[in-house]
C-alpha cells in the first residue's frame, strides 16, 4: 500500500523511529498496527529531520491480504484513510492509501524529491500565524544575490560541504531546482528539486545562499564549495522550522522495477533523502 502523508514537524523528533522520542513513523506505525492488528513497517520517500514538515510525503507497507478484510476496511485500503483521520493526532495526516504495484518502493523508486523553504528577514521575526513553518534570519538579504547564489550550485554535483557525513554515503546528487521568489507577505520562498537528498543538505544550500545574500560571503565562495569533499563548518545550517517536503516523483508503473535498480546500485549504503 501506498500511504501519502501531510504533518507539522515542530513537535516530532523527526521521521526514524527513536526510542523513547515522539516520531512521525512511530505514530503512524502504531495506530496503523492498531487498525490492521499485525505489525506495520513504513519505508518513506525521504526521512526528514526534527522539526521539518511535509505535505508530500509518501511511504509504502506491505500487509498480507487478509488483513484488509475487517469490518470496517472490507477489502479497500482507501477506507483506512477515514480511520485513521479518527485516530491520529492532529499534527499528522494521511490523506491517500491505495494499493500499488508490487514493485513500487516510495525509497528507491523515487526520481526527484521537491522541498520548499520559507524565511523572512523582518527584524521583527515570522508572524505568528506563521511561525512554527517560516524561520527567521537576522540579516537584511538581498533576493538578487540569493538567486545568483544558487545558480552556481545547480547540476550533478559532489555536495559534500552541505552534508553531514555518514560512513559509506554518497555525497554526489543532482540539484535540479533552487530558486527564490518572494511572497506577498514578503516572505521569501525557496523551491528546491533533486534525485534525493543527503542529511541536512537542503538547510545549509540555504544557510549558504542566504550568507551570500546579506553580504558575508560572495558567489565564489559559494560556487567553490562544490570542489570540497568534506563537510565546511563555515556554511550555516537553517533553521529546520522552514523546511517543507512538498512533493516525490515517481516513474511509471511498469518502470518502477528498473526504476529500483539503479537507484539501489547507488544508495544501499546511502543516508539519503533527509532535509
Amino acid at each position: 500500500m501506498r500511504l501519502d502523508i501531510s504533518y507539522d514537524g515542530t513537535d516530532f523528533a523527526g521521521w526514524a523511529s527513536q526510542v523513547g522520542q515522539r516520531t512521525v513513523c512511530g505514530v503512524l506505525e502504531e495506530t496503523l498496527g492498531t487498525i490492521l492488528r499485525v505489525p506495520v513497517r513504513l519505508t518513506v520517500a525521504g526521512r526528514t529531520d526534527a522539526g521539518v514538515h511535509a505535505t508530500g510525503q509518501v511511504a509504502h507497507t506491505d500487509v498480507p491480504e487478509a488483513t484488509l478484510g475487517t469490518r470496517s476496511i472490507a477489502g479497500d485500503p482507501s477506507r483506512l484513510t477515514g480511520r485513521l483521520a479518527k485516530m491520529l493526532p492532529d499534527d499528522v495526516r494521511v490523506r491517500v492509501v491505495e494499493r500499488v504495484n508490487r514493485d513500487f518502493d516510495a525509497r528507491f523508486s523515487a526520481l526527484r524529491r521537491h522541498y520548499v523553504y520559507r524565511l523572512t528577514d523582518a527584524v521583527w521575526g515570522a508572524e505568528p500565524i506563521m511561525a512554527r513553518t517560516t524561520a527567521h534570519w537576522r540579516r537584511p538579504i538581498d533576493l538578487a544575490a540569493m538567486n545568483a547564489a544558487a545558480s552556481t550550485l545547480l547540476g550533478l554535483n559532489d555536495f559534500a560541504a552541505f552534508c553531514r557525513r555518514r560512513e559509506g554515503a554518497t555525497t554526489i546528487r543532482d540539484l535540479q531546482r533552487f530558486d527564490w521568489t518572494a511572497d506577498a507577505d514578503g516572505v521569501l520562498v525557496a523551491r528546491v528539486s533533486a534525485d534525493a537528498f543527503c542529511w541536512s543538505m537542503v538547510r545549509s544550500l540555504v544557510g549558504a545562499v542566504a550568507s551570500v545574500g546579506d553580504g558575508r560571503r560572495d558567489i565564489d565562495w559559494c560556487r567553490g564549495l562544490l570542489t570540497e569533499r568534506t563537510r565546511n563548518s563555515a556554511i550555516p545550517v537553517a533553521q529546520a522550522r522552514g523546511l517543507c517536503l512538498v512533493g516525490v516523483d515517481y516513474p511509471a508503473d511498469d518502470d518502477l522495477a528498473a526504476r529500483n535498480e539503479v537507484t539501489r546500485d547507488i544508495r544501499t549504503a546511502d543516508g539519503c533523502c533527509g532535509g
